[in-house]
């Protein structure tokens, strides 16, 4: 029973958005605790994706997935090279720790920095501008993500690959990559996600309502004139789809990231 009663209070949010989302606005004026519509319509989707919200939703596919690769490609040769290469004086525990201060710095500290980078490189209103300043977020947390499956491959296998005249490339490529598969598409996903629901870099760097992400087109619903709700919902409920189909489509591996290695 208390775990029925827990997944009711986590899923209770999810149901609301999604009454909300197909709810008639005089009902939900009429009866504003409803949880379900009585009599549910798809004005307010229709409106939202007449408004133009595809192309967020693209600008957002785009973003989320180069900064994913991106972060993958910068990550993973570090988490490799922090595991199997010997640095002098701890200078491995040092990058470490300085990659995680990194990580847990409020996202305003950088954010000033970063405007001013961006700028002075022509990088602002543009996809690949969020990309690269995304990885500010997302690198660092893959960098920790990656270490232990790449800890957990057995040094015995490449060091027989190694005798048998395979180099550094072909003993990362044969055995070191299918090995962490799971680490990989588990930090992807992780990061993927924390890519696609970044606002305050998206607001900071982009201007046009072309290049606008998904957090942003949502967050032009609330304004001073009032709030309308079954477009707000209908936004998220746009918004939430992609995330929780990729969640659960590769389910499998989230669970091997949360344990934190190979078995």
């Amino acid at each position: 029973m208390l775990r029925l009663a827990a997944l009711a209070v986590l899923l209770l949010p999810c149901v609301w958005m999604i009454g909300t989302a197909f709810m008639p606005t005089v009902e939900r004026l009429d009866h504003p605790l409803a949880l379900l519509p009585s009599a549910p319509t798809l004005a307010h989707v229709v409106t939202v994706w007449q408004s133009g919200i595809d192309r967020q939703l693209l600008n957002s596919v785009l973003v989320g997935l180069g900064a994913t690769l991106l972060s993958l490609l910068l990550a993973f040769p570090a988490a490799y090279a922090l595991v199997r290469l010997r640095f002098p004086a701890r200078l491995d525990m040092l990058f470490l720790v300085l990659v995680l201060a990194l990580k847990l710095m409020p996202p305003i500290t950088v954010a000033v920095p970063l405007f001013s980078l961006a700028k002075w490189l022509h990088l602002l209103d543009s996809v690949f501008g969020l990309m690269l300043a995304y990885q500010i977020y997302t690198l660092p947390m893959a960098i920790w993500m990656l270490l232990p499956f790449v800890r957990d491959v057995p040094l015995e296998c490449e060091e027989a690959a190694d005798l048998d005249g395979a180099s550094l490339a072909q003993r990362i490529a044969y055995i070191v990559l299918p090995l962490c598969a799971p680490g990989l598409i588990a930090t992807a996903i992780f990061v993927f996600i924390t890519a696609w629901n970044e606002f305050l870099l998206a607001l900071l760097f982009v201007s046009s309502p072309s290049r606008f992400t998904l957090p942003l087109a949502i967050a032009g619903y609330v304004t001073e004139n009032g709030i309308d709700w079954g477009e707000l919902m209908s936004a998220g409920l746009i918004a939430s789809l992609p995330t929780l189909m990729l969640a659960g489509y590769v389910q499998r591996y989230l669970l091997r990231g949360f344990t934190g290695g190979l078995k």
